[in-house]
């Protein structure tokens, strides 16, 4: 099975439902700025996983389009805020959106993609209560969201996280929007107490997999193949899974370099290149790898409930690539 493919071909469905969606409308500057993210590509992963999970308990993917674009629209707001709290340049390749509209454009674009996506939730057809429960679960992910970003800027100020924090405040920040993805769209779907509790379960799993894979991309990968700064992380003492390792491992004049350089904002880049050279002196960088490939083994286990289908297949899969990816 090809799971970029397959990826690939629902994505295709879905950036047509997107591209419908998000009309120019006006004032036409705030929509380009609104538009500018969403329709600059992305993985497409969170809506095309709300889509399969609706597959795999035998529902209709029709069901879950609002659905689906609702999850994305959600991500790119918190990604247009988060760039502008990092300082980030590049985003997919092309300027961030406060790069290329300005900071107070770019604020109330990420604002019109928050309305927009519960706009969208509300072309949800089916039972009320079921609507119900997925609407509320959109807002209680939402706030673990709110809740998770603001512990990651709050360790970016504390010298030590430990890894038991770390991994709390990912799946709040991250977690939980894959956990959400997979269960509303089993719920949408039809699915059983037994099946939506499975695939909730499989999507924290691949969310925890998923974001500490990132972390271990950025110190093994390249800002052309990320389309993103990589040394952002370096320079605002960005906690991942690998820093709080190294940062715990260090010691002596490695942990003296690796603080005097870590969290500094003016940091050159041959200082950034000596904690990478760290990260992967001490193991960190594949103490996080693992971690990730074992998060990816405990969300495939927690399929096992499900019937054998190919949408089962296709997230077995899904699991895999979020350890296997380059960017």
């Amino acid at each position: 099975m090809d799971i970029k493919q397959e990826i690939q071909k629902r994505g295709d469905f879905f950036n047509k439902e997107l591209e419908e969606f998000l009309r120019e409308g006006s004032p036409k500057a705030l929509y380009n700025a609104a538009r500018h993210l969403p329709l600059a590509g992305g993985k497409r992963l969170r809506p095309v996983l709300a889509m399969i999970s609706c597959e795999a308990v035998k529902g209709d993917i029709i069901n879950v389009i609002p659905l689906s674009i609702s999850l994305e629209l959600i991500h790119n707001f918190t990604l247009v805020h988060d760039d502008i709290m990092d300082k980030s340049k590049l985003r997919r390749g092309l300027p961030s959106v406060h790069i290329k509209f300005g900071e107070p454009t770019a604020i109330i674009a990420g604002d019109l993609l928050f309305t927009k996506a519960f706009e969208s939730m509300h072309n949800t057809i089916g039972d009320l209560k079921v609507f119900k429960n997925v609407e509320y679960g959109l807002i209680n992910c939402i706030r673990e969201i709110c809740e998770g970003q603001q512990l990651d800027m709050e360790f970016e100020k504390r010298k030590i996280v430990s890894e038991e924090e770390y991994l709390e405040m990912i799946r709040k920040k991250t977690a939980v929007f894959f956990k959400y993805a997979a269960e509303a769209g089993s719920l949408l779907g039809g699915g059983s107490k037994e099946q939506v509790n499975a695939l909730s379960q499989y999507g924290i799993s691949l969310g925890l997999g998923f974001q500490i894979w990132d972390d271990f991309l950025d110190v093994s990968s390249n800002e052309e193949t990320l389309g993103k700064d990589i040394g952002n992380d370096i320079r605002n003492g960005k906690k991942t899974l690998i820093a709080c390792h190294c940062l715990n491992k260090a010691k002596g004049d490695e942990k003296k370099k690796l603080e005097k350089i870590f969290g500094n904002l003016n940091a050159s880049d041959k200082e950034v290149k000596k904690v990478y050279t760290l990260f992967k002196k001490l193991r960190s960088a594949e103490y996080a790898k693992k971690t990730a490939i074992s998060y990816c083994n405990t969300a495939k286990k927690s399929l096992e409930i499900l019937p054998d289908t190919e949408a089962k297949q296709i997230l077995n899969a899904f699991a895999e690539y979020s350890i296997s990816r380059e960017k």
